[in-house]
């Protein structure tokens, strides 16, 4: 589908020969899971391919809206976003907005109607055709809606601007072939469609080469990667594919769906030592009532039985999950049989959702829609029980050893506090200080501490001395550097030790400047 629209605003003489003398800047605004972050690297990436560069702080020339129509709310947030836009586009004529992801393939003309200062509305499966759009509204003064109904492109073969030097994420396979009655991503990303396995390995290694230690693969259900093409051991044989790539430190994934979730994958997470002891199992409900009514192919029992192999082969896996309160008919005992296998569970971390309607999906059609303060009563009695539960599981750590990848980001309180933080092995959010005297690390380096304190949503790490701390540079770090060095304009090598640029045959993968 490929339709125009009138354009409310459109680039003056004054604009166009503005734009001829400074790159136009852009904005990517994201909403939703991580495959929308990865694909608001591409279209940072495919933007960056065009001409354009980073606002950095500033109004941006070019704002996109990489949309989710998952989450509560998500199409409030986007409309009050678009409202906020226009009087400064109005100030601004040259400006362009454009609208992509989940609620714009849902919502589609929707969006135009809503807010018709919008100059270009593209779907999930046409990514790639962000910046011809975008020229194409300019160039015809017309606001431009395209919406694919299947693929055209992979997006892991466009262009990316990536979020992070020190670790990346890896799509095995866009789409879904389950039919939650909750979920309306199978009607907005398609049938699952899976890369091969050459091509992810070979971004993978061409993502180490650029300096990262960490990749995460994603995929809708990532243990039923392989159904495309025949092989059900497909999953566990990529995860140990990636135990083979010299460089590769960590290996996580998200997100597998409990009904496909494979003993051999149990296997090759316990056997190839850089996938990270670290799984996020979606719960959904603990009720096998519910979950029959919300078309998930298993049981509690079976998703218990999960659980017991991984931490038998896995003994200090850190579970994480997604949890959905208020499910249309949800009875006070079904409720109760969540908690009771949360309780079991014993996540270290839990996703707690608040069911809403969502148009589309066979679940806003049942009868039973439950009353908001039910909801709500529920919602609160689960997270004081997760919340509870994290802070036992976290104090388990105390005294333990950590390796951490030290990030860019901080804690809130690290200003006051003067710690840094990073993730452990397992995931979990460890916030430390550096002796004095001590190296300090760069963000991809990796630290040893032992944990000192312990609270519900991270653990923290206050060395006595420097003999109770050690650092590890790594690569990741020795990128982080040249990323620095790429921000102030001094050139810097590629990681491989060539010529920075050099193709691999890969998609471009520019380390990020700040």
């Amino acid at each position: 589908m490929s339709l125009t629209y009138p354009s409310p605003a459109s680039g003056t003489d004054t604009a166009a020969e503005a734009t001829a003398v400074a790159p136009r800047t852009y904005q990517v605004r994201t909403f939703g899971c991580q495959m929308n972050v990865h694909d608001s690297e591409r279209m940072a990436g495919m933007l960056e391919a065009a001409g354009y560069v980073p606002a950095d702080g500033a109004q941006a020339d070019v704002v996109v809206f990489n949309t989710c129509a998952v989450r509560e709310n998500a199409d409030n947030k986007l409309y009050g976003n678009l409202g906020m836009l226009a009087p400064i586009k109005k100030a601004n004529p040259g400006m362009q907005i454009a609208v992509g992801g989940c609620l714009a393939q849902k919502d589609r003309e929707t969006i135009l109607r809503k807010a018709p200062w919008v100059d270009a509305v593209f779907g999930t499966h046409n990514v790639g055709a962000l910046p011809a759009l975008l020229d194409r509204a300019r160039h015809n003064n017309e606001a431009q809606l395209e919406i694919l109904e299947s693929l055209d492109v992979f997006p892991s073969t466009l262009p990316t601007k990536r979020d992070s030097v020190y670790s990346g994420w890896v799509s095995i396979s866009v789409g879904c072939n389950n039919t939650c009655t909750f979920c309306i991503v199978p009607a907005l990303r398609g049938k699952e469609k899976d890369r091969r396995p050459g091509d992810i390995l070979a971004e993978i290694q061409a993502l180490v080469e650029d300096g990262a230690i960490e990749v995460t693969l994603l995929g809708q259900n990532v243990n039923s990667y392989g159904v495309e093409f025949g092989d059900r051991q497909a999953f566990s044989k990529l995860l140990r594919a990636c135990g083979e790539i010299p460089g590769l430190e960590r290996v996580r994934f998200t997100s597998p769906h409990p009904a496909a979730f494979t003993d051999d994958v149990i296997d090759a997470m316990a056997e190839t030592p850089n996938v990270m002891p670290q799984l996020h199992m979606p719960l959904q409900s603990g009720s096998d009532k519910v979950l029959k009514d919300m078309r998930r192919s298993y049981r509690s029992a079976k998703f218990l039985g999960i659980l017991d192999k991984v931490r038998e082969k896995i003994p200090h896996a850190a579970i994480s999950t997604d949890i959905i309160v208020g499910f249309p008919g949800e009875t006070e005992e079904d409720f109760q049989a969540t908690l009771d296998v949360v309780e079991k569970s014993r996540f270290a971390t839990a996703f707690t959702f608040q069911y809403s309607k969502r148009p589309g999906t066979p679940a806003a059609d049942l009868p039973d829609q439950l009353p908001k303060a039910v909801v709500q009563e529920r919602f609160e009695r689960l997270t004081a029980l997760q919340d509870r539960i994290a802070a036992e599981e976290n104090a388990k750590q105390l005294g333990r050893q950590v390796e951490v990848m030290v990030t860019a980001q901080s804690g809130r309180k690290a200003e006051e506090t003067h710690r840094l933080s990073g993730r452990s092995q397992d995931q979990r959010l460890v916030h430390f200080s550096v002796p004095v005297g001590a190296p300090a690390p760069r963000p991809g380096d990796l630290v040893t501490v032992t944990i000192t304190e312990a609270a519900a949503f991270h653990l923290v790490a206050d060395p006595a001395t420097a003999a109770d701390y050690s650092l590890r540079r790594s690569r990741a770090g020795d990128a982080w550097d040249r990323s620095q060095a790429d921000s102030c304009g001094a050139p810097a090598p590629s990681a491989s030790g060539g010529k920075a640029g050099v193709s691999l045959g890969m998609p471009s993968l520019p380390v990020r400047s700040r």
